[in-house]
């Protein structure tokens, strides 16, 4: 079987492109020539940055002949709908088809289309100047005089060459010939641009490797990555150093060179006064490079840097490696710069006093200056949203609130919530971006925070992925939630929720990180409750900031409220309502529990709060709502049965861990016989009530004893009532596997009730009753889940 080389060389193409346009290559050329009628036993692509390369293994030498029939309308059809025949089927006139017979629909036309084989080369010759005018590079360019002209090709970087070679390993392969801007296919590559220039002549794969090899290119990005990796290992070893992996740059690094080279360079020992993070990061954005550090010594670097050249030079390497030296040098002169200059007073600390009385801040510590100055700058966090500063007063508040829950010193989530954002307007973090978080709590620890509170500042972000650690400090914890709750709610409020595969604003992201937060810190949290307190928290924040927030995310979603309610914020924090909303839920939040101050009763009184809850519920629901489908993806992911979550999850429930531990019992249960039994006997139940509801047949509000005539139906009832009762008990000490067990109990009387007695019954009051008590098994089972949602 033959096997085709292709070979598209270019000036070098960006590192973060070349895998995945090798991969395109792969797809769209594979596909047409499937779509053509070849087949194909391998395919696999290579990419340097100079080239893409695909190697197809066992490609048929030519398509099949096909034949096919296409049927056309009656022989007494219309003339329009005969030329829609023709030109359907390609024919010139209707004389080419053929009429045939059909006893119930009479004559009718047939076009019998015969197409021949066509030999791979006509058809890669075809497909190749398609695939390569229509590439989906995210950028691409014109080069050269034919640039001026429309339709001109466009490629990443400017294409000089084409090789395409096609044929069996027993002969000599041909080349497959095409021409695209004067660009013609051939069998000619070049290898390094500086150690083998010249032009060199392939036929199939293998030599073209082991010619590629001699001329100093190494094909295989993968291999590139292991020389490299390699390499960097012995040399820091070799200096009693350790390497200071990363995946990501190794990726980019290996895309960088077609004949990797490992060199060691060297800074100051001085510059290593900046943290560890931002001398990495500066060496890595601005030279690519690996830092190392002493062997056994986790938390600390060393002044030496790993880079990788893409030439061997005749003197070693000592002048690629001192003048990358010299350009790190200056890197980390502007890093240190950033870093000195964080620790020092602002300039225009006077103006920041306002702010600083608002947040309880101290003005002799940078961190906190900082946070005053994030909030007299007035940085805006959404327009609709308000700025950086209001939203800090928001989580901080409710970070506040929920620190009891998590079990968290309040104060401790208070301080750390005030200075979470307050590393955003750093030095360091303008610079390195990605740094949010990280200089927060460097910054932190060193003007003197507790060891909570700076953790907290880092890891309020977390989890920011599927693969992210959670934070489990309870500091931490709590300051997470707030954040992502705030981000929530408000995005829910100005009605900005994700759309399709659209999510600018990461809201999937924030939900799925509440999700993991609460169930694998094993957290007792009433969302619906902690979306009331995200509200209540905006309200309060509404009052302290003045008329200029009234606009703003939740308290837009309240506006035909928020007036009433307007100097209420003080009594928001000083009457506990937030925390009352944590305990008991809107519907306590009346004046029965404020006490009896008049003016208490005449924000609070029982109606108005019924009428915030009114306004409030559908908001909740819809954003709980969003939770569940979260929540579903991450129990699938983690192997849980999908039918089992949704007979568990229903709109009222809203405590994610009570959600897991009922899937988990369901499940356990329902992989013994009596589980398998109960449902089978339950979903009968359920099945016929369904039925009988639908068609409207009375069903008794209560089960009445003196109805029953057979004793199978007198010991389902007993069943029920034991079952339910106990069910109900396991249920509210959270025992649900104790639920379940008492629940099997009705598996006997159930089976017993459906052998022995026949539910639809001519006696209408008997029948009524007999449904009535089916309707009592959904309801016990129901307690813990829907069965007629499970599969079984």
């Amino acid at each position: 079987m033959p096997d085709l080389l292709l070979e598209l060389r270019s000036e070098e193409i960006p590192a973060r492109m070349q895998r995945k346009a090798a991969g395109d290559l792969r797809k769209m050329l594979t596909d047409g020539l499937v779509e053509a009628g070849l087949t194909y036993e391998a395919a696999r692509e290579y990419w340097t940055p100079r080239r893409l390369t695909l190697d197809i293994r066992g490609l048929t030498a030519r398509s099949k002949d096909v034949s096919e029939e296409i049927k056309g309308p009656s022989t007494s059809a219309p003339e329009q709908a005969i030329q829609g025949f023709l030109r359907k089927a390609g024919l010139a006139s209707i004389a080419e088809a053929h009429v045939h017979s059909d006893p119930k629909k009479g004559d009718f036309y047939v076009a019998h289309i015969s197409k021949p084989g066509r030999a791979a080369e006509k058809i890669i010759a075809e497909l190749v100047p398609g695939i390569i005018r229509n590439f989906p590079w995210p950028k691409s360019m014109r080069w050269g005089p034919a640039s001026a002209k429309p339709g001109s090709l466009r490629w990443v970087r400017p294409l000089q060459s084409i090789l395409c070679t096609f044929g069996p390993e027993t002969e000599e392969p041909v080349v497959v010939d095409f021409e695209i801007d004067g660009i013609r296919s051939g069998n000619v590559t070049y290898g390094h641009r500086f150690h083998a220039p010249d032009a060199i002549t392939v036929r199939r794969f293998d030599d073209y490797v082991s010619k590629l090899e001699a001329a100093k290119v190494v094909l295989d990005a993968d291999r590139r990555k292991e020389i490299i990796l390699a390499d960097a290992r012995n040399l820091a070893f070799a200096n009693g150093l350790d390497l200071v992996e990363d995946d990501g740059l190794l990726e980019e690094v290996s895309g960088l060179v077609e004949w990797p080279v490992v060199l060691m360079g060297e800074f100051e020992e001085a510059f290593l006064a900046i943290p560890a993070e931002v001398i990495r990061l500066t060496i890595r954005a601005n030279q690519k490079c690996f830092v190392t550090r002493p062997q056994g010594v986790d938390d600390a670097l060393s002044n030496r840097f790993i880079l990788t050249a893409n030439i061997e030079a005749k003197d070693g390497g000592k002048e690629i490696a001192h003048g990358n030296g010299k350009v790190v040098r200056a890197r980390l002169s502007d890093a240190l710069y950033f870093w000195t200059t964080d620790q020092g007073d602002l300039p225009d600390l006077d103006q920041l006093e306002a702010s600083a009385e608002k947040f309880g801040l101290d003005l002799k510590k940078p961190l906190d200056q900082r946070m005053a100055r994030l909030d007299h700058l007035a940085v805006t966090f959404h327009a609709k949203l308000g700025t950086q500063g209001e939203r800090v007063e928001r989580i901080a508040r409710l970070a506040e609130e929920l620190a009891p829950i998590v079990g968290a010193d309040p104060a401790l989530a208070h301080r750390a919530a005030v200075l979470a954002k307050a590393d955003l307007t750093t030095e360091v973090v303008g610079e390195f971006p990605e740094l949010q978080g990280a200089i927060g709590r460097k910054y932190a620890l060193l003007q003197g925070e507790h060891a909570s509170v700076a953790a907290a500042i880092e890891e309020h972000y977390k989890p920011q992925g599927p693969s992210d650690r959670v934070p489990s400090d309870p500091v931490s914890i709590t300051v997470a939630l707030a954040d992502k709750l705030d981000t929530l709610a408000g995005f829910w409020a100005i009605d900005e929720k994700p759309t399709g595969s659209k999510d600018p604003y990461a809201l999937r992201r924030a939900a799925l990180g509440v999700v993991r937060i609460i169930l694998e810190n094993r957290i007792r949290l009433s969302l619906g409750v902690a979306i009331a307190a995200t509200v209540a928290s905006a309200l309060a924040a509404y009052e302290r900031f003045g008329e200029g927030v009234e606009s703003r995310g939740v308290v837009t979603m309240l506006d035909s409220r928020i007036r009433e309610y307007k100097g209420a914020s003080q009594l928001l924090s000083e009457a506990g309502l937030i925390s009352r909303l944590l305990k008991g839920g809107l519907a306590n939040a009346n004046s029965e529990t404020f006490g009896s101050a008049d003016q208490e009763r005449e924000f609070f009184d029982g109606q108005r709060m019924m009428e915030l809850e009114a306004s409030l519920s559908p908001f909740v629901a819809d954003l709980v709502a969003f939770f569940h489908d979260r929540l579903k993806v991450y129990l699938r992911d983690q192997g849980a049965r999908h039918d089992l979550i949704d007979a568990v999850i229903t709109p009222q429930s809203d405590d994610l861990l009570q959600i897991v531990r009922r899937v988990e019992a369901l499940g356990s249960f329902l992989d013994t016989e009596d589980g398998k039994n109960l449902l089978a006997g339950t979903k009968r139940a359920a099945n016929i009530l369904a039925a009988e509801e639908k068609k409207k047949t009375a069903v008794a509000e209560t089960v009445e004893p003196a109805l029953f005539r057979e004793d199978t139906e007198k010991l389902l009832f007993a069943a029920v009532n034991q079952a339910e009762k106990q069910a109900g008990e396991a249920i509210q000490n959270d025992d649900f596997s104790g639920a379940l067990l008492a629940l099997s109990v009705l598996r006997e009387p159930v089976d017993s009730f459906f052998e022995h007695v026949l539910v639809n019954d001519e006696d209408l009051s008997v029948r009524a009753n007999r449904l009535a008590l089916l309707a009592r098994i959904r309801a016990a089972t129901g307690q813990v889940a829907d069965f007629s949602k499970i599969a079984g």
